[in-house]
């Protein structure tokens, strides 16, 4: 089923063309400045949710803790945590948002009523010791509009890179998490919120 959003923009449903739309609009390379920043930000992100996470309760804890099982690829799994962690240190609520199903679930169930997310399907092994990642795609209104990303990074990149050039506001429950993607990742913008200013501040100490 094709969505409103893209009968409204049929031509910017690709990564390239997401990418080169962005570019003409911002001058900025959107992967490449997603990255550099996360590379940049990880270990002061890490500091401050260790530093606080007695503040945010149980999901904070399993976050560092899954983090800290890691043995392997750290830096992609630091970039995930990081991603995962930002909107629990601002207060929003991304349980609608940063969605996860197995492969065999069926996708209208699950995007039933979901305007902005990323989704993480994993594969349906009983036998795996942990989970493997099969998909990640980006969803616009209740549609899978990206998919076979490799990361959740990238799905991030996109989905602001989309929301950003046709100029779609942010969900409501995400909105610092992207106000702080904007601002301090891509450095889009001079106005924020407190919320923001004072991350940014932590994030340069």
């Amino acid at each position: 089923m094709v969505s409103e959003v893209q009968e409204r923009w049929p031509v910017l449903f690709s990564i390239e063309e997401i990418s080169e739309e962005f570019h003409r609009i911002t001058s900025r390379d959107l992967l490449g400045t997603l990255s550099a920043s996360l590379e940049k930000y990880v270990p002061h992100l890490r500091r401050l949710y260790r530093t606080r996470k007695g503040a945010f309760g149980q999901k904070m804890e399993d976050l560092l803790e899954k983090l800290d099982e890691q043995t392997s690829d750290i830096l992609p799994h630091r970039k995930t945590a990081a991603l995962r962690g930002l909107p629990i240190f601002v207060w929003d609520d991304s349980t609608q948002f940063l969605l996860e199903c197995l492969d065999t679930d069926h996708e209208k169930r699950v995007l039933r009523g979901v305007s902005v997310a990323i989704l993480t399907i994993i594969e349906d092994d009983d036998a795996a010791i942990s989970p493997n990642v099969r998909d990640v795609a980006v969803v616009l209104e209740w549609t899978i509009v990206l998919q076979d990303l490799p990361d959740l990074s990238t799905a991030f990149a996109y989905l602001f890179g989309l929301l950003y050039a046709m100029d779609i506001d942010y969900p409501k429950e995400m909105r610092y998490t992207f106000e702080g993607i904007q601002t301090i990742f891509f450095e889009l913008g001079s106005r924020c919120s407190q919320c923001i200013r004072s991350l940014k501040t932590n994030l340069l100490l």
